[in-house]
C-alpha cells in the first residue's frame, strides 16, 4: 500500500509538472528558465502569479470532490451518490449565482461565492434527504431522486440566469467548471478549507465504515447511525461547496474517482479517503494540462488564439464514455 501512495504521489508531481508547461504564453524552457531563477519580468508574473496557483487550485478542488464522493457514496450506500447526481453541486451553483445576482457576493470575493455555495450545497442535500427518507432510501431510488433534484436545482440556476442575463458571462464557466483564471486568493481560501474538512472527513472513516455494511450491523456496533450520516453528509457538503466556488461544477469527478480508490486502496476507508484524495488531485490536475494542451492545438488548428477548453468539459466526456464502458462491462451489476 505504501508503494501504491508513492507511485501515485510521483504521478501527481508529473501532472502538476505537465500543467506548469501547457499553457499558453510560456514555452517550456522559459519555465525552466523562471524556476531556476530567470526569466524576463512578464514569464516570472505569468508563471508565479497565474499558472502556479492554478495548478494547486487544481490539485486541491480534485482532491476535495473525490472525498466528497467517496464520502457520499459510503454514508447513502449508493455507487451513484456523487455530489454531481445527489444535488450537492447543482446546489452549491445555484446558491453561488444566486448570490451573485443579489449583489450579495461576486467573483472576485473568494470568501462570500464559497459561504453561498455552502448555503446551495446544504440546500440540495436537504432536498433530496426529505424526498429520499431519513433512512437514504434504497440505491436505486436514491439515485433517480438525485437526478430529480439535480435537474430541478439546474432550472432554478436557469431562471436566475434569465432574470440577470449580465451575469451570463462570468457564470457559464463555473457552470462548466474551469481553473482559468485563478490567482493566490483562491488558494489560499481552497486550501484551509480542503484541510479542515478533509480532517474532520478522515476522522469519520470508521463510522462511514460500518454504514457502508449497513444500518443494521451499524447500529449493532452501538453507531448513532442518523448522527454520523448528518456529520458525513456535513463533510461533503462542505467540500464539494470549497471545489465549486473555486473552479465550478466539475462533472463525473466526485461520481467515478472513488470507485478508482476503492479498486486501488480496498474497502478501508482510513486508506481509502486519502487515496481518493490523492486520485483526485491527479484526474482535475491531468485533465487541466490535457485541456490547455488541447487549447493550444486547436487554436493552432483553427487559426483563433482565443479558444480555450474548459477542464470541466474534458472531464464530463471523459467521465461519460467512462461511466457506460463500466456498465456496458457489468450488465448485471445493480446501480
Amino acid at each position: 500500500m505504501r508503494w501504491r501512495f508513492v507511485a501515485l504521489s510521483a504521478l501527481a508531481v508529473v501532472c502538476a509538472g505537465l500543467e506548469l508547461v501547457a499553457g499558453r504564453g510560456m514555452s517550456p524552457g522559459a519555465v525552466w528558465d523562471v524556476l531556476g531563477g530567470g526569466g524576463d519580468a512578464t514569464e516570472r508574473h505569468i508563471f508565479l502569479q497565474l499558472r502556479l496557483p492554478r495548478m494547486l487550485v487544481a490539485l486541491g478542488a480534485g482532491a476535495c470532490l473525490a472525498m466528497a464522493g467517496l464520502i457520499l457514496q459510503s454514508a447513502l450506500r449508493n455507487p451513484l451518490a456523487g455530489p454531481e447526481v445527489t444535488g450537492v453541486t447543482p446546489g452549491a451553483v445555484l446558491g453561488a449565482v444566486t448570490a451573485t445576482a443579489l449583489g450579495l457576493a461576486g467573483w472576485e470575493s473568494p470568501l462570500a461565492v464559497v459561504l453561498a455555495a455552502c448555503a446551495g450545497g446544504c440546500a440540495g442535500a436537504l432536498l433530496l434527504w426529505l424526498l429520499v427518507g431519513r433512512g437514504g432510501g434504497d440505491p436505486a431510488q436514491t439515485a433517480v431522486h438525485g437526478v430529480l433534484v439535480s435537474a430541478v436545482l439546474g432550472g432554478l440556476t436557469a431562471m436566475v440566469l434569465l432574470v440577470e442575463p449580465g451575469e451570463l458571462g462570468s457564470v457559464v464557466q463555473w457552470l462548466v467548471g474551469t481553473t482559468e483564471g485563478r490567482v493566490w486568493e483562491h488558494w489560499h481560501l481552497l486550501w484551509p478549507w480542503a484541510l479542515v474538512w478533509g480532517v474532520a472527513a478522515w476522522l469519520l472513516t470508521g463510522p462511514l465504515t460500518l454504514l457502508r455494511c449497513g444500518d443494521d450491523i451499524a447500529m449493532s456496533a452501538g453507531l448513532s447511525v442518523r448522527r454520523a450520516r448528518t456529520l458525513a453528509l456535513m463533510c461533503a457538503v462542505a467540500l464539494t461547496a470549497g471545489a465549486v466556488a473555486a473552479v465550478g461544477a466539475l462533472g463525473f469527478v466526485g461520481l467515478l474517482v472513488p470507485h478508482l480508490a476503492m479498486a486501488v486502496f480496498g474497502a478501508d476507508l482510513r486508506v481509502g479517503l486519502p487515496g481518493a484524495a490523492l486520485l483526485g488531485a491527479i484526474v482535475v490536475c491531468g485533465a487541466d494540462a490535457a485541456a490547455q494542451l488541447s487549447s493550444r492545438l486547436l487554436a493552432a488548428t483553427l487559426d483563433s488564439g482565443r479558444l480555450t477548453l474548459p477542464v470541466g468539459a474534458l472531464t464530463a466526456c471523459l467521465g461519460a464514455a467512462l461511466l457506460l464502458a463500466v456498465v456496458r462491462r457489468t450488465p448485471s451489476r445493480t446501480f
